[in-house]
């Protein structure tokens, strides 16, 4: 079983998401992750969508993405061709005498403490999923309170226009 990041560039307009979701749905196919955003045009977003799945449902998943009328262009996102990265917030319970270890295990992985209270330390990191696993393994020793993952996005690396 493989994992496919699908970029896929839609209208930007109520229900396109609905309806790429309702797709998976009605086929029985799980969606592991999915971001949208609008891109730098505002008529259009860019949905990111990871599935897994045996080859032949991962071809027929891209297949059945193009026959709809809001996917305008579909990219299959392979690992040594392309960026993805994904944003995780993590709040951790911790009691002053601790926040340093907190702290050091951030640098480490290059993340930012966003809010500190009296009990607690929310961290910020983005990256790829291993490094984002790793970073949330290493939390552990503490009480994470909260976990957010925004999922992944990513664009293919270079330009066709490039001369």
């Amino acid at each position: 079983m493989g994992k496919c990041v699908f970029s896929l560039l839609v209208d930007n307009q109520a229900g396109v998401l609905s309806r790429v979701a309702g797709l998976f749905s009605r086929r029985g196919y799980n969606i592991d992750s999915l971001t949208v955003g609008e891109t730098e045009n505002p008529a259009f977003s860019r949905m990111t969508v990871v599935a897994s799945g045996e080859p032949e449902v991962l071809e027929q998943i891209e297949k059945q993405l193009l026959k709809l009328i809001d996917v305008k262009e579909i990219k299959v996102l392979p690992a040594n061709m392309s960026v993805c990265r994904e944003l995780i917030l993590v709040k951790v319970m911790v009691e002053a005498q601790d926040r340093q270890q907190v702290i050091s295990v951030a640098d480490i992985f290059r993340a930012k403490i966003v809010d500190v209270s009296e009990h607690s330390m929310m961290v910020e990191l983005t990256g790829n999923e291993q490094k984002l696993e790793a970073f949330t393994k290493l939390l552990e020793q503490f009480r994470i309170r909260e976990l957010a993952r925004t999922g992944i996005t990513g664009l293919g690396r270079g330009c066709l226009d490039e001369a």
